[in-house]
C-alpha cells in the first residue's frame, strides 16, 4: 500500500516537474503547444485615425487578426497616444512597444540614410520614387534598419510630396523663404535644406504644430496635402505653395526581438499583408492628393504652383547637395542618383 502511494507521488511531481520547465523554457514545450500561442502587439503611429495610413494599417491588423485566427493581433495606437515620433522610436528600440509607422526623414535621427529619400527637390515625380524605394535604394535603407536591431517591411507607404504652407504669403521663389519661420519635422534633412534658403526652421513635433502656428510661433509648415486635411492645418494656414520639395514615405518597422519572437508563418502572413496594403494605400493617396487640392481651396486655401528649377539651382549654388553627398556616403548617393538623377 505505501508502495502504491510513494509511486503515486513521484508520478505526480515528474508531472509538475514537467509544467515547470515548459513555463521556464518556453522553447521546449511541444510543437502543438507553441504554435497554439496567442501574440498581442502594439502599434504606434502620430497621424491622425483619419489618415489613409492610419486606416491602411487598421485594415491590415484586421486581416492579419483574421487569417491566423486571432494568434496574431496587432493594435493601432494613432495621433501621438503613445508619445512623439521621437518617443516612440525609442520605445520600439527598447521593446516598449512592438511596431512603429513614421515617416523616412524622422527615421533619420536613428538611421540617417532613412532621410535620403528627403534631399530636397531629389525626385521629380512617383515613377522615379517608386523604381526607387522598390529596388535597390529601398534594400540599403532596410539593410541599415537591420542593424540598428529593427525589422522594416519591403513596402515603404506614402506619404506624398511635401508642399509648403503660410498665413501670410505665397512662396514663390527662393529668396521668399529668407527669414521665413517654418515647422518642420525633428529632421536634420529638413532643417537644413530650409536654412540653405535661409528660412528659420523650427523642429515640433506634429501632435504641437497646430498650436505652434494658431499662436504664430512659426508662420508656417511644409507637409502632403492629406495632413494640412487630417490635422485640420487648412484652419490656421491660408497659402500653400505646391513646392514638392520633398517626397517622403513611412517605414513600418518592428523591433527585432518582437519580430523574431513571432513563428515563421505568423511573420510571413504579416509581412504579405503590410506589403499588400501599403501597395493599396500608395494607389489611395495618389487620388486623394487630386482631390485635397480643391477641397482645400473649398475651405478658403490659395494655391500657387512655383517654378522649381530656380529652387534647385539655388540649392547647388550654396553646396547643399555636396554636403548631403558626404554625409551618406558614396554608396548611398549612388543609388539615390541612379534614380533622381544628377545633383551635386
Amino acid at each position: 500500500m505505501n508502495e502504491k502511494i510513494n509511486i503515486a507521488r513521484r508520478g505526480a511531481v515528474g508531472r509538475m516537474a514537467v509544467a515547470g520547465a515548459a513555463v521556464a523554457a518556453p522553447g521546449l514545450m511541444l510543437p502543438g503547444l507553441a504554435r497554439a500561442q496567442n501574440f498581442n502587439y502594439k502599434l504606434g503611429i502620430a497621424l491622425a485615425p483619419t489618415h489613409p495610413t492610419t486606416l491602411g494599417l487598421q485594415a491590415a491588423c484586421a486581416e492579419i487578426a483574421k487569417e491566423s485566427k486571432g494568434r496574431l493581433n496587432i493594435e493601432v495606437f494613432a495621433n501621438s497616444q503613445l508619445g512623439s515620433d521621437t518617443d516612440m522610436i525609442s520605445q520600439v528600440r527598447s521593446g516598449a512597444i512592438d511596431f512603429v509607422s513614421t515617416a523616412g526623414l524622422i527615421w533619420g535621427t536613428l538611421v540617417p540614410v532613412a532621410s535620403i529619400s528627403g534631399v530636397g527637390f531629389a525626385f521629380p515625380g512617383y515613377e522615379q520614387v517608386w523604381k526607387a524605394m522598390d529596388g535597390d535604394l529601398g534594400a540599403h535603407i532596410r539593410v541599415a534598419f537591420a542593424k540598428a536591431n529593427l525589422v522594416p517591411q519591403a513596402k515603404i507607404w506614402d506619404h506624398g510630396f511635401r508642399q509648403v504652407t503660410s498665413s501670410s504669403r505665397q512662396i514663390v521663389k527662393p529668396e521668399d523663404l529668407n527669414g521665413f519661420k517654418i515647422r518642420v519635422p525633428l529632421s536634420p534633412a529638413l532643417t537644413s535644406l530650409f536654412k540653405a534658403f535661409g528660412a528659420a526652421p523650427a523642429g515640433i513635433n506634429m501632435a504641437e504644430t497646430y498650436t505652434a502656428l494658431q499662436t504664430k510661433v512659426v508662420d508656417g509648415q511644409e507637409n502632403p496635402l492629406t495632413i494640412l486635411e487630417t490635422q485640420k492645418l487648412y484652419e490656421v494656414q491660408k497659402y500653400c505653395s505646391l513646392t514638392s520639395h520633398v517626397w517622403d514615405g513611412f517605414w513600418l518597422v518592428a523591433n527585432g526581438r518582437t519580430w523574431n519572437a513571432l513563428p515563421e508563418e505568423l511573420r510571413q502572413l504579416a509581412s504579405r499583408t503590410f506589403d499588400a496594403h501599403a501597395v493599396k494605400q500608395r494607389v489611395a493617396i495618389d487620388a486623394l492628393n487630386t482631390k485635397l487640392r480643391e477641397d482645400l481651396k473649398g475651405r478658403g486655401m490659395s494655391f500657387n504652383a512655383p517654378d522649381l528649377a530656380p529652387f534647385r539651382a539655388a540649392l547647388s549654388k550654396t553646396g547643399f547637395y555636396k554636403d548631403w553627398q558626404k554625409k551618406f556616403g558614396p554608396e548611398a548617393w549612388t543609388l539615390l542618383e541612379k534614380y533622381a538623377g544628377s545633383l551635386a
